[in-house]
């Protein structure tokens, strides 16, 4: 299990603006893929590396991109807010993991007349608030009975993530937690260097959590029973470009709108990503998951 990759990322805040600082570009040879002779064009691509269904998903696309013709250019951000208005803008031309149907739904209440949906890539995502396996509650509904045990906190993430909305907005007053919990926000990272040291002690703690994710399976994580569905339904991951990525980039769009990943597929890309390589070799690890998967979507291309 590795972690470091993520303690290292520092959240901005909701309030951060649209200050794309570039991390390793579309040109460079480990992406594992051989650009042809014709330039078909320069894609960017934003993503908040913390959330590591997107990192993965970005340097998939371009390792597959960089395959057909394309520069791709990297972009990370700390906060989804500031990543849909650049969307919108035109700052970048994708954001390759994205949860528009419930998650960031209000994101696209004010963008989405400005973004294009290129595709959904994993169906049956969804919002959780979990605990270690060995914290002995099931459910939502028995976290007021035992504020005690677990400090009166909630663990979460970035203030500006969805996934906290969801559970200040909905999660909280559905379950009658206002006066005996707090939701401590900061980042993915610090959620998670949180997360190992009470697994290290086994202390109990609960934590906003999401599926897929890794850490679900690194931490042993149970999900909450959530009887009052205050965490939202199922949805799927999509992929969202600019209003015009299709009329820009048809080619791309074409082989983007072909990627669906099953379960298995997905955690083993985000696995490989993750846990298998280093920080810094997320291209690498992406070519190797592609040679070890070269039949994993109809427009896969593999050479």
């Amino acid at each position: 299990m590795r972690n470091h990759k993520l303690t290292g990322i520092v959240a901005l805040g909701a309030a951060a603006t649209l200050t794309l600082a570039g991390c390793a570009g579309g040109s460079d040879d480990s992406s594992g893929g051989e650009a042809s002779a014709e330039d078909m064009g320069t894609i960017t691509l934003g993503f908040l590396p913390s959330w590591t269904d997107g990192l993965s998903t970005a340097y998939l696309l371009q390792n597959q991109l960089e395959k057909i013709g394309y520069t791709v250019e990297m972009e990370e951000l700390t906060e989804a807010g500031p990543l849909y208005a650049g969307l919108a803008q035109g700052d970048v031309d994708m954001y390759p993991s994205a949860w528009p149907e419930v998650t960031h739904a209000d994101y696209m209440d004010e963008y989405g007349d400005d973004i294009e949906d290129v595709g959904a890539y994993y169906e049956g995502a969804v919002l959780t608030i979990a605990v270690p396996d060995y914290v002995e509650i099931e459910s939502l509904d028995e976290l007021a009975d035992n504020a005690d045990m677990f400090d009166g906190q909630i663990i979460g993430i970035e203030p500006g993530a969805g996934l906290t909305g969801v559970t200040q907005d909905s999660m909280i007053p559905a379950y009658g937690l206002e006066d005996s919990y707090e939701l401590v926000t900061s980042s993915t990272a610090a959620m998670l260097t949180e997360l190992s040291n009470a697994v290290d002690a086994e202390e109990n703690i609960v934590v906003t959590s999401w599926r897929p994710f890794w850490a679900n399976d690194a931490y042993n994580l149970r999900d909450l029973e959530d009887p009052e569905g205050a965490m939202g339904e199922p949805e799927a991951l999509h992929f969202l470009g600019t209003s015009d990525f299709s009329e820009r980039f048809p080619e791309a769009a074409e082989l983007i709108a072909g990627i669906q990943l099953d379960d298995a597929q997905y955690a083993s890309l985000e696995n490989m990503v993750v846990n298998e390589y280093e920080e810094g070799e997320e291209a690498e690890a992406v070519a190797a998951w592609v040679e070890e998967n070269p039949d994993a979507f109809d427009t896969m291309v593999t050479e």
